[in-house]
């Protein structure tokens, strides 16, 4: 029998490469596994019935990952199966169009691409979701990427890819889409390594994990090299929020990464002794446009640089100025630029917590009558301006 939404005679579906996607080049250093969707994004804010108009984009943790790698320099691959339909060709369209390798995407023949609709807030409306504040609502099940399986880590195209990866990054979505994309994450975290890294994001969605007992996560988090963890997805997934905590609970990655409340991200690695090293910085301060797609540029920033070699510190703060790119954008992926340059990555402690995210370039300053100056060689979409403020940090 074969798996749903295989090809009629049971073959594997064919490939992205056939439809636009780049052509093949240097193994991609990153590779994202899971599903994204088309989005439609509302021309205007308020609840849905209001909406006058909706533009077609793409979004989904793993391609907007993906992105924000390519964005970074780092050469990057999604790996997904997407609907022979125009929405999957929107996908794989765009996504290569930012530099992710999408050769080795499946299309099928018989499943939809999945879909997502953005709500925003900030009308009068009595129903408005609130100022600054967002809403996704899905159309996946049944999606193409449901179909997703471990035969899908045998195909050729795939199977050459994940092998030559330096990082494969999954999410705590993919698992729990169907039984097939569970069998296939649970394979792929038990695969030996080969000197790669595999990085796991809880990526908490409790409706998905409705019919599902989330407890099988906690295998998942454990089987990663590299875990991210937001406090208040752990404390609803796990039962605690305590970075401490959570490394105590989860002895197997060498690095857990806890994003807690008062948005300030702590890594935990375990030392070359075995014992475990604590390194913790604060969010930059941002004005925020929207707040969706910080999370995935933060891992994107944290593992670009890890693949370039950065300290601890270096590697939180450039997920902390990708997230930034994020939250001062209208779509997922922000503008990053060359954010591996950035002078703040360096900065003191004092010129780093007194920065401040905006949506009018980089700019740098010093109180007290020392030059202000702006970067331009790195656009955030918004910028970082030296001074004291008091608006909430925002990851």
């Amino acid at each position: 029998m074969r798996d749903e939404g295989s090809a009629p005679d049971g073959s594997a579906p064919e490939s992205a490469a056939s439809e636009g996607a780049a052509p093949e080049s240097a193994a991609p250093w990153a590779v994202c596994v899971g599903e994204s969707m088309a989005a439609l994004l509302p021309d205007g804010p308020g609840p849905l019935e209001t909406v006058g108009a909706f533009a077609v984009s793409v979004g989904g943790a793993e391609s907007n990952v993906a992105c924000a790698l390519s964005a970074l320099g780092v050469p990057s691959a999604w790996i997904s199966r997407v609907g022979d339909d125009g929405f999957g060709r929107r996908l794989t369209g765009e996504l290569a169009a930012r530099g992710v390798d999408t050769s080795a995407v499946g299309i099928d023949p018989v499943l939809p691409t999945g879909l997502y609709l953005k709500e925003t807030g900030g009308s009068a409306h009595s129903a408005d979701l609130g100022t600054g504040r967002s809403k996704l609502h899905y159309y996946r099940r049944g999606s193409a990427a449901s179909a997703m399986s471990a035969a899908t880590l045998q195909e050729p195209a795939v199977a050459r890819m994940l092998a030559e990866a330096r990082v494969i990054h999954l999410t705590g979505i993919t698992p729990a889409l169907s039984e097939t994309c569970f069998a296939m994450v649970r394979e792929l975290l038990a695969t030996p390594r080969g000197g790669r890294l595999v990085s796991f994001d809880l990526n908490w969605r409790p409706a998905l994990w409705r019919d599902r007992d989330p407890a099988v996560l906690r295998e998942f988090v454990n089987a990663a090299d590299v875990a991210f963890l937001g406090a208040d997805e752990a404390e609803a997934a796990f039962g605690t929020g305590d970075a401490h905590e959570l490394r105590a609970l989860f002895p197997g990655p060498a690095t857990i990464v806890v994003k807690d409340a008062e948005r300030v991200v702590t890594a935990l690695a375990v030392d070359t002794e075995g014992g475990v090293t604590a390194v913790s910085e604060a969010a930059l301060v941002v004005d925020v446009v929207e707040p969706t797609g910080a999370g995935d540029a933060f891992a994107a920033g944290y593992l670009a640089g890890t693949l370039h070699g950065f300290d601890q510190r270096r590697q939180l703060r450039l997920g902390h100025l990708a997230a930034a790119s994020a939250l001062v954008a209208h779509g997922d992926v922000g503008d990053l630029g060359d954010l591996a340059r950035l002078a703040l990555l360096d900065a003191s402690e004092e010129q780093w917590s007194a920065a401040r995210v905006t949506a009018n370039g980089i700019e740098h300053g010093v109180e007290h009558g020392v030059e202000h100056g702006v970067e331009h060689g790195v656009r955030i979409s918004g910028g970082i301006s030296l001074g004291t403020v008091d608006e909430a940090r925002t990851p």
